[in-house]
C-alpha cells in the first residue's frame, strides 16, 4: 500500500548535499577490485583488515586475486578498539610498501582505522601532538590536503561503509598519550572512494558476528525514516532497503544459507546507508544515541545494545509522536495493520528474535539499574539526539523509563 503523504511532508524544505562513494555490487565482486582501482586511477593498494580476516582464505583469496599486481601489501592488525597507535603502525606499512590507496576489508573497525591512516598520511605531524589533540579535543584535525583514497570491502552488516566519520581511541601502551582517550573524526573527504558489496564475502563471516552487527545497520534504516533530517531521497532508499534487509535477516535467522539471503542483506545494508552521512547532516537519531550511551562506558556490544533497546525506544517514540509510523509499517511489509505503530515494534522485535540476539538489558554487559540516570544523561547529550523527530522532547526520566522497560 502506498504511503499517503501527511501534512508537512510535501511542503517541508530540505537540502541534500551528497558525494557518495562509487558503489560496486555483485556476487564475487571482490574479484573486480583491480578493475575498480583502475577506474579510480590507483596502482598500489595496502589492504587493511583484522587478524582474523587476514587469516581467512575465503576472504583474502578473492581480494588478492581481484587486486592482482595492484596489491602492495597487507596490514592485518586492526582491532575493535580502533587505536591511534594501530593507525600509526599502518601508516608505517603504507609508506614501506609505497602504496597510493587503502583497501579496508572487514567490519567498521578496519574501515575506521583505514580512515585514520589516510588522515595521518596526508600530512607530517608529530605523533605526540596528534595524541594530545585527541586527548584534549576528542578529535584529530583533517588536513587540507589530498587524502589517500579508501576502497571499502565490508564483510559485516553494521552499515559503516557510506560514512564520513570514524571512531578512534588512544592508550598510553600503544601511543604517545598520557591518558586513555576516545573520540572521532569527521570530514567529507573521509567518504570512501568506492565500496565493493560482495554477498559471497559477507557469507564467509561467522553467523554470530553477522547477527551481532545486523541490528546496527538495520536501525540505520529505521532512524532514517523518522529522523527530523529525513528527506524524500533517503525515504526512498531506506524504505526499499529496510524491506530487503528485514526479509534477508528473517531468512538468515531461520538458518537459510541460500545465496539470495546474502544478496538481500548486501543490498539492504547498502540502501539503508545511502545519503545518511552528509556534509550538511545525518539521519542517525534516537536509537543511535541510546546505543552510544550504553557502549561508550560499558562493555556491551553495539549490535546487542541496539537489539535490546530498539523495540522499547520505538514504543516510547510512538507514544509521544507520530514517528512516521505509516511509512515504517509500509517499509516493513505491515502497512495494512490496524495499529501500524504496534506492528512496527512487533516487526523489529521479530527480527531481534530471529537473529537470536539478547532482548533484556540485564543479560548483556551493560549498566546496572542504579546507573540508569547517568546513562540517560549520556543519551540526552549525544549529538544524534538533535535529529529526534519533531516535537519529541525526551526528559531524563523518559530515558530512564525506556531503560527500565528494557531491563
Amino acid at each position: 500500500m502506498a504511503d499517503t503523504p501527511v501534512a508537512g511532508d510535501l511542503d517541508a524544505p530540505f537540502r541534500f548535499e551528497y558525494d557518495p562513494a562509487t558503489l560496486r555490487y555483485a556476487p564475487d565482486a571482490a574479484r573486480s577490485l583491480g578493475a575498480e582501482l583502475d577506474a579510480q586511477g590507483y596502482d598500489r593498494a595496502l589492504v587493511v583488515c583484522g587478524e582474523t580476516v587476514g587469516a581467512t582464505p575465503a576472504v583474502m583469496e578473492p581480494v588478492r586475486e581481484g587486486l592482482g599486481d595492484r596489491l602492495a601489501g597487507v596490514f592485518a592488525e586492526t582491532t575493535p578498539e580502533k587505536r591511534l597507535g594501530t593507525a600509526y603502525d599502518g601508516l608505517d606499512r603504507f609508506r614501506e610498501v609505497d602504496a597510493d590507496c587503502l583497501v579496508a576489508v572487514g567490519g567498521g573497525s578496519s574501515l575506521d582505522v583505514a580512515k585514520t591512516i589516510s588522515i595521518l598520511a596526508a600530512a607530517d605531524r608529530d605523533p605526540a601532538a596528534v595524541g594530545r589533540a585527541l586527548v584534549d579535543a576528542g578529535t584529530i584535525a583533517v588536513p587540507e590536503a589530498d587524502l589517500p583514497a579508501i576502497v571499502a570491502v565490508p564483510t559485516t552488516l553494521a552499515g559503516a561503509d557510506l560514512s564520513i566519520v570514524a571512531g578512534v581511541t588512544a592508550h598510553p601502551d600503544t601511543c604517545p598519550v598520557d591518558e586513555p582517550a576516545s573520540g572521532g573524526v569527521g570530514d567529507p573527504d573521509l567518504m570512501p572512494t568506492a565500496v565493493c558489496y560482495d554477498p559471497d564475502l559477507i557469507a564467509t563471516t561467522p553467523r554470530s558476528v553477522l547477527a551481532a552487527s545486523a541490528m546496527n545497520g538495520f536501525d540505520k534504516g529505521i532512524e532514517t525514516l523518522y529522523a527530523a533530517t529525513a528527506t524524500p531521497i533517503t525515504d526512498a532508499t531506506a524504505s526499499h532497503g529496510l524491506g530487503r534487509f528485514a526479509t534477508g535477516l528473517r531468512a538468515f535467522g531461520d538458518g537459510d544459507d541460500d545465496p539470495w539471503v546474502y544478496q538481500s542483506l548486501a543490498q539492504g545494508v547498502m540502501l539503508v546507508q545511502y545519503g545518511i552521512a552528509r556534509a550538511d547532516g545525518t539521519t542517525l537519531s534516537v536509537l543511535h544515541a541510546f546505543g552510544h550511551g550504553l557502549t561508550r562506558t560499558y562493555e556491551v556490544q553495539q549490535g546487542a545494545a541496539h537489539a535490546v533497546v530498539a523495540p522499547h525506544v520505538l514504543s516510547y517514540l510512538f507514544e509521544q509522536v507520530d514517528g512516521r509510523r505509516d511509512l515504517l509499517a509500509d517499509a516493513l511489509g505491515v502497512g495494512d495493520a490496524d495499529d501500524p505503530a504496534g506492528a512496527v515494534v512487533d516487526q523489529v522485535g521479530d527480527v531481534v528474535t530471529a537473529l537470536g540476539l539478547p532482548t533484556r538489558l540485564r543479560d548483556v554487559a551493560g549498566p546496572d539499574r542504579e546507573a540508569f540516570p547517568e546513562v540517560a544523561d549520556a543519551v540526552l547529550e549525544d549529538s544524534f539526539m538533535a535529529n529526534a523527530p519533531p516535537k519529541l522532547d525526551p526528559t531524563r526520566d523518559d530515558i530512564v523509563g525506556v531503560l527500565e522497560s528494557a531491563w
